[in-house]
């Protein structure tokens, strides 16, 4: 279905190719995992199949990409639309239409099909995606799994045999991101529809792999089964992670396959795991008290009283629509009580404009890019220094701590989408503001990569920093938050310590969580640190 012969792939005067010498085939009615660190070229090896590479992006293409006998260098995306449906990281971006309906049937209309079987495709999706109580919603109003689901559905319509999806649910919740896997799961097994995705949280989708696609990042991509890849890769879920330090085998992928090989693991461990060295509190930095935000006849926060202190990373957790990032919003002054109070350090966030603002608190969005004005990356880390007062190269320096090396003369834009958040990290946190607002700060990030980012958020917190993190990477918060904050319909349903509030809810409990429950280990860190003897 999809062929890849002898592909490289090179952008502008790079030095090297992005994809070298790539051949690969994935036959149809598979789905199949594309894995790789940040800017491996996982983006690349996807626009590629639709044609955006090069027909859109440019660059230099030898080789032949060929889908179900199409060669995309023939054949532009508009003529390749009609057997290769994509879905990319933000798909409400992609919407045209008011209502889910529409939405469905513009793709139909693009594509000139006629009415009456856009009728009956459009009923045959909304019964196939669960969406036919949405039929008549406005797209503005869809949750972020929804969307996601909606977005999967205008594809389908135009009956394609290839769905490419890049990091489906990366912005989803749990629930959220488990319906739409399940739809994904039901379109490989029940029409037989041959489905590439590219995703960094691996613990959330590898166990429904067929194959996996992994680009080490030299250029090169081999094709093998989950278990294998995951043998060698260095991007590995924390089950696998254990796994691998236990020397337990065959190497389990999921909570279930490892909860056998743990019991004696479990049986050995103490009841209690050794704490990590956590920053001093120091005082509060930011408050909410009695706060409440309404959307029109919308209530998005009731009355939500709030302390974030120095020292202090915070994860802000619940559903999609739960107003995590309406809370993050009113805590930097961007969004207007409607009744309550915010002060950041005693000041009403909404009076303090400009550098007066950056000083007291720095916010990194869920999409970063609406951070970056400048034209290369060196011009990004050069006005951040020059705006914030910082030696020169220090936000270059934080750049590389989070990202590696990154080419300093490439546009913004042209970065992947984790490299651009870095960027973004970058930017702000030279300002080393006493607040720190992230919005899904791990969207497009691998595991090395977060790693990074949490040893950098904990530098920030021994200095005397407060981090607040609006998440869906349970894994992020187990490793990062000392206290987790959950959200839902507006209100706090749970504030405390983050051991004692993610070990208690099977939704928001990270993977080590699940297999060595009841113990209340969170992390393979933890593990490691409480009973390093156990592990060979």
């Amino acid at each position: 279905m999809i062929d890849f012969e002898n592909v490289s792939i090179t952008y502008g005067d790079s030095p090297r190719p992005v994809l070298d010498d790539v051949s690969v085939h994935v036959p149809e009615g598979e789905l199949c995992l594309v894995v790789g660190s940040t800017g491996s070229g996982k983006s690349t090896l996807l626009g590629a199949v639709n044609g955006l590479v090069p027909h859109f992006t440019g660059g230099t293409v030898s080789g032949h990409v060929r889908i179900a006998g199409r060669d995309t260098r023939d054949h532009p995306p508009r003529e390749l639309a009609d057997i290769v449906g994509v879905v990319g990281q933000n798909p409400a971006a992609t919407f045209v239409a008011d209502t889910v309906e529409d939405e469905l049937a513009w793709t139909m209309e693009s594509l000139a099909v006629a009415p009456d079987v856009m009728r009956r495709r459009v009923e045959d999706v909304l019964d196939l995606l669960g969406l036919a109580d949405l039929r008549a919603r406005s797209v503005t109003s869809l949750s972020g799994g929804q969307a996601q689901r909606v977005a999967i559905g205008a594809v389908l319509t135009a009956n394609p045999r290839v769905l490419v999806l890049d990091e489906p649910t990366s912005a989803l919740d749990p629930a959220a991101a488990e319906d739409v896997l399940a739809a994904v799961h039901r379109l490989v097994h029940d029409l037989g529809l041959t489905v590439l995705m590219a995703e960094h949280r691996l613990e959330r989708v590898v166990q429904h792999a067929d194959t996996l696609l992994w680009l080490p990042g030299d250029g090169t991509l081999e094709r093998d089964t989950p278990r294998r890849i995951m043998q060698r890769t260095t991007s590995t879920p924390p089950i696998v992670t254990l796994a691998r330090a236990a020397g337990w085998d065959p190497l389990p992928l999921t909570v279930r396959d490892a909860r056998a090989p743990a019991r004696e693991l479990r049986d050995r461990l103490p009841a209690e795991p050794v704490a990590a060295d956590a920053a001093p509190l120091g005082s509060a930095v930011a408050t909410a008290q009695a706060l409440t935000v309404r959307y029109g006849p919308l209530t998005a926060l009731r009355e939500i009283t709030l302390s974030v202190r120095a020292g202090e990373i915070v994860a802000l957790m619940g559903r999609n629509g739960a107003g995590k990032s309406t809370l993050l919003g009113a805590l930097c002054g961007l969004v207007r009580p409607s009744a309550g109070t915010v002060r950041l350090g005693g000041t009403d966030p909404r009076q303090l404009r400009g550098r007066d603002l950056t000083r007291h608190v720095g916010v990194v969005p869920q999409q970063p890019g609406d951070l970056l004005y400048g034209d290369t990356v060196a011009e990004e880390c050069r006005t951040a220094d020059r705006e914030t007062g910082a030696v020169p190269g220090t936000a270059a320096a934080v750049l590389r701590r989070l990202a590696g090396p990154v080419e300093p003369d490439l546009h913004p834009r042209d970065l992947s989408e984790g490299q651009r958040l870095c960027l973004a990290l970058a930017v702000v946190l030279t300002a080393r503001p006493p607040l720190l607002l992230l919005d899904e700060p791990t969207r497009g990030l691998d595991y090395p990569a977060k790693v990074r980012l949490v040893t950098t958020l904990r530098e920030l917190a021994a200095e005397g920093h407060a981090v607040v993190l609006a998440t869906h990477d349970v894994e992020l918060a187990a490793e990062a938050s000392v206290r987790t904050v959950v959200l839902a319909d507006g209100d706090v349903v749970a504030d405390g310590a983050s051991r004692a509030v993610v070990t208690q809810s099977p939704v928001f409990a990270p993977q080590i969580a699940k297999v060595l429950a009841p113990l209340p280990y969170l992390t393979v860190a933890d593990v490691l640190r409480s009973a390093p003897e156990l592990i060979p």
